[in-house]
């Protein structure tokens, strides 16, 4: 396999681009400031939080008791859903960055996600029979799935117009409405809901977890990632983090990712941070001149100095201690 880097899933030529739209919609957002409102923590459902920072215009808190982190106050799930529909940003990422690295985000990525799906399935006894994708994206999660002719229907909840337009283009079915509008009879629901990045995007956690849960079967899998708000790219970083921005609105931690599938009725089975890019992250905005980190010999000598020699063993190490910024859970419907 392609060893992966950040430039290889995010050509720099094409992001140095998008980080205009980027600004566009952050502008965009702030322009309903007025309209956001006050929320308890996404994960324990407590309000104890302390200030954090604010960047781009948004007010982020730490919650005291499970120590996620959130902005607050937010945009409602109106106000995103307007955004959303709009954004240039997602177009550009729809039309130029997605197609240019499909192919590394096949191989590198969605590869290696549905072989640890049907890894689990096997490992915790659930049948394959039908999936559920909530936020396809660009679709390539369910393209390979199909490829494997494993499971008999495979769909995919996609509120956004122009990606369930690209993901109906590659053949599979499509729902085009928000999950927690979906109400599914028994008979349709599902063995597997699946889930990549979106947690951190929206109003209200809880609800999209309890409408994902209103999609399983009894014994059936969430298998879910979002950013760890405590992984080693966001806690060095901070604010210079790329996963720190105004559309990713929950940062949840090991901890509090169970606390909140717990509080919707899962059985949480594994939390693990298996992610590949944190080092590389971090050394790409020490690089930049974007991170300066001439008071931390540490860090220059993993990142820098001895880069070829320590990188790799490094960014194990943060694996292996669930201190990666990407985070899986999975969760049993019981």
């Amino acid at each position: 396999m392609t060893k992966l880097t950040e430039n290889k899933i995010r050509p720099q030529h094409l992001i140095e681009k998008q980080k205009v739209f980027l600004k566009v919609d952050n502008g965009r957002m702030l322009s309903k400031y007025e309209e956001f409102v006050h929320v308890c923590c996404p994960a324990c459902g407590e309000d104890k939080p302390y200030d954090k920072f604010i960047y781009n215009g948004m007010k982020y808190v730490e919650c005291s008791l499970c120590e996620t982190f959130y902005i607050n106050p937010r945009p409602t799930s109106e106000i995103l859903g307007w955004f959303y529909a709009g954004s240039p940003n997602y177009e550009y990422w729809n039309s130029f960055v997605f197609p240019a690295s499909e192919d590394i985000r096949r191989e590198s990525i969605f590869v290696p996600r549905v072989n640890r799906l049907l890894d689990l399935c096997s490992k915790y006894k659930v049948e394959t029979n039908t999936l559920l994708e909530i936020g396809p994206g660009f679709g390539t999660f369910c393209e390979e799935v199909n490829s494997r002719n494993i499971f008999e229907r495979v769909v995919a909840v996609e509120p956004n117009k122009d990606l369930a337009e690209t993901c109906r283009s590659k053949g599979f079915e499509v729902i085009e409405k928000p999950v927690e509008e979906m109400y599914l009879n028994n008979d349709d629901l599902f063995d597997i809901v699946a889930n990549f990045e979106v947690l951190e995007h929206l109003f209200s956690p809880f609800e999209f977890l309890e409408a994902a849960v209103g999609c399983l079967k009894l014994g059936g899998l969430l298998m879910l990632t979002c950013p760890n708000g405590q992984g080693f790219d966001v806690e060095t970083l901070g604010v210079h983090s790329d996963t720190v921005d105004h559309e990713h609105l929950n940062y949840f931690n090991p901890k509090s990712i169970k606390i909140a599938f717990e509080r919707v009725g899962l059985e949480v089975l594994e939390i693990s941070t298996p992610g590949l890019l944190d080092a590389d992250l971090v050394r790409n905005k020490i690089l930049s001149g974007d991170f300066d980190i001439s008071n931390q010999p540490f860090l220059k000598k993993v990142l820098i100095d001895d880069w070829e020699k320590l990188g790799t063993d490094f960014q194990n190490f943060l694996v292996d201690n669930s201190l990666s910024s990407n985070m899986w859970i999975v969760a049993r419907r019981v």
